[in-house]
């Protein structure tokens, strides 16, 4: 990536409408050395702190299906002015969250309109509201931006949503397909580009990254988003929906630092660890080691 400014920016939200599990993986994530591990690398980091959500609620919208769509669709607005200002100062974004629809507000920013998407995640985050079994919008995030599920949403959260041109979407790392499939609900496989775990072995990760990087960087700007349950469970215990197979640190590290060696990769969020679920805090520090090694590399 290019030698900008590393923006560290929280966003302690909880689309299950709870304040604590990922919420608080912004706060623990600098009490485990994450900025005096990057600039020990070498690196220019400034902490931008984290947004201000408002009051938010863990109760299901009936015409929905949506836990709390007005607080995402605060979510999203102030995340977006936030990640637009850190763009147009020239800074590059590394946006703690939190879950994945942090993503939407990230991709909301007007900097980024027309942006191009590497989708690294456990799963593929297109389920239909009311088929949700959770109703959190870290479920559904993927198919609100490519606009697969939008009907019955409030207006104030459609307007809110950026809008994604399917064709700019790569996904890498999904392995849901039997979930999905046991619920009845269709893939998004084929709406956009699919890239199975299988596929991404270790010594080619790298190349993975950055091929598919490139071929998104022609629609420059481009974003990278990862969830870290695209890891199995014995790299990292502490998310909160658990999957068999998964990626193994080192091939993480490999394909994240592909994709961040191209100059068209405005910013980078990393979602979904839960601190709640490692008390002794070995999977922060191995998160901080994964994200310092990756953007040294």
């Amino acid at each position: 990536m290019s030698p900008r400014s590393i923006e560290i920016l929280g966003v302690p939200f909880n689309s299950g409408g709870a304040r604590d599990g990922v919420a608080r993986a912004p706060a623990v994530l600098r009490a485990a050395g994450l900025l005096d591990e990057l600039r020990t690398a070498g690196l220019q980091v400034r902490d931008r702190g984290d947004v201000e959500l408002g009051r938010t609620s863990s109760e299901r919208d009936p015409a929905s299906g949506v836990i709390a769509p007005g607080a995402l669709a605060t979510m999203i607005r102030v995340v977006r002015d936030r990640v637009d200002t850190i763009v147009g100062e020239a800074g590059f974004p590394l946006v703690l969250g939190g879950d994945c629809p942090i993503l939407l507000g990230c991709l909301g920013a007007p900097a980024l309109a027309g942006a191009g998407v590497l989708f690294v995640d456990g799963h593929e985050d297109a389920w239909p509201p009311h088929a949700s079994t959770t109703g959190e919008a870290a479920d559904m995030e993927l198919g609100f931006a490519v606009g697969l599920t939008s009907d019955g949403l409030p207006d104030d959260l459609v307007a809110e949503i950026p809008r994604l041109d399917a064709r700019h979407v790569v996904v890498i790392g999904a392995r849901d397909a039997m979930e999905l499939a046991e619920a009845g609900v269709a893939s998004i496989q084929g709406i956009v580009d699919v890239i199975r775990p299988e596929a991404v072995d270790r010594h080619g990760a790298r190349r993975i990254g950055a091929s598919t990087m490139d071929r998104l960087a022609r629609t420059d700007p481009t974003w990278y988003h990862v969830d870290l349950d695209v890891l199995a469970t014995v790299s990292l215990g502490a998310v909160d929906y658990r999957q068999p197979g998964g990626l193994d640190w080192a091939t993480l590290t490999a394909l994240s630092a592909g994709a961040l060696a191209s100059t068209a990769v405005a910013g980078w969020d990393v979602t979904i660890y839960n601190p709640d679920l490692d008390p002794d805090r070995t999977d922060a520090r191995r998160i901080v080691r994964y994200i310092v090694d990756t953007l040294s590399a």
